[in-house]
């Protein structure tokens, strides 16, 4: 089976961006990489040509930044607006103050920095896939680009889209963003929007569940939470599936990616943070039609990190964000220590035969 692998890259500053590699897995699960290239490739970029009104307003609103400023420019833009003219009204605002010129210009770099994080980035063709890094491009992202979580998602009338959500950090706040691509050529980076996407590790199900999108987040930090959605761009509640209870995981657990459909149900691998802030890869089964229940789940780490994978420029750690199955196998790069990655096997019936039944 042929497969695309993203990876975290770090560079100066520890800033982070998404590289990829290309391979295949034979039969016996061996990962055979595809050579790589000693180039990387600058993409061409182009902010989003339209905006749409409305959505800008609402996106404001959750950033707490919709006042009185953005309300006069929004309502003297048309509903769907250019880049070219939100900087026009910025511009003749700026010429022609109604507001304080330091509030103004306080309000501008917001919505700049809004505008700016939609884009879209697209390469050569010709080019390996091993060439494209996708780097920070907009304010939002400054500090780094974090734990992309990529799926192949297949829409109800057989369509194929790959989804990457992931955190873009300006070294003080967190923006939840979405990646779409068709090709692994051009990408859209998009804003995801609502309540429900202010906080960091959001993972698509590969899949619609009942006509709607579901995704796994980690609202508060500190628990798994699940959200359902008409639309994949919004997002407004969420609910608690499951919370700290081992000492493994007492300080903070997670998701390792999005779910893995199995005949059992679907198969997810969480993070638990517990003592000596010690990162652990655990597992959970979902229930296939109602995934905001828990089938069973393991008591102990899947993985922990072993004496060699502890050091690093963070320590104590292993980590994951996704995984694949494989002739019944579940295949999953980690991460260790943010130094080097490795990669671990297990068969899939014996993971789910050694989870722990949960009673209804």
């Amino acid at each position: 089976m042929r497969f695309i692998m993203s990876l975290r890259a770090t560079g100066e500053g520890h800033v982070s961006s998404i590289v990829f590699r290309s391979g295949r897995l034979d039969q016996d699960n061996t990962i055979l990489f595809d050579p790589i290239s000693d180039y990387v490739e600058t993409p061409d970029l182009h902010v989003d040509p339209v905006y749409d009104r409305h959505l800008f307003q609402l996106k404001l609103s959750e950033m707490d930044s919709y006042n009185e400023i953005t309300a006069y420019l929004l309502d003297h833009l048309p509903e769907s607006f250019t880049y070219n003219e939100l900087r026009e009204k910025i511009g003749a605002l700026t010429s022609q103050p109604v507001f304080s010129e330091a509030r103004q210009n306080e309000t501008f770099e917001v919505m700049y920095w809004l505008a700016n994080s939609n884009y879209e980035m697209s390469f050569r063709p010709d080019h390996l896939i091993s060439e494209r890094v996708i780097f920070p491009v907009s304010e939002n992202e400054s500090r780094g680009i974090e734990d992309a979580r990529l799926v192949q998602f297949i829409d109800d009338n057989g369509e194929v889209t790959y989804y990457a959500t992931y955190t873009a950090y300006n070294g003080f706040n967190i923006l939840p963003q979405l990646i779409e691509t068709k090709d692994f050529v051009k990408f859209n980076i998009l804003t995801l929007n609502g309540n429900a996407v202010q906080n960091k590790g959001i993972a698509l199900f590969p899949r619609k569940i009942d006509d709607r999108y579901v995704m796994l987040s980690r609202q508060d930090g500190e628990n798994n939470h699940i959200m359902f959605s008409d639309n994949i761009h919004f997002w407004q509640e969420s609910k608690i599936i499951q919370e700290p209870t081992l000492p493994w995981e007492f300080i903070q657990i997670g998701n390792c990616g999005s779910p893995l459909e199995t005949d059992d149900g679907w198969i997810v691998l969480t993070h638990g943070v517990g003592p000596m802030r010690q990162y652990c890869i655990g597992a959970m089964l979902l229930d296939l039609e109602n995934p905001a229940r828990i089938i069973a789940r393991l008591e102990e780490p899947l993985l922990a990190p072993r004496e060699e994978e502890r050091e690093g420029y963070v320590p104590n750690v292993v980590y994951t964000c996704g995984a694949i199955i494989h002739n019944n196998e579940l295949v999953i790069p980690y991460a260790m220590s943010d130094i080097m990655s490795g990669i671990a096997t297990v068969g899939v019936n014996d993971l789910i035969n050694c989870m722990h039944p949960l009673a209804d």
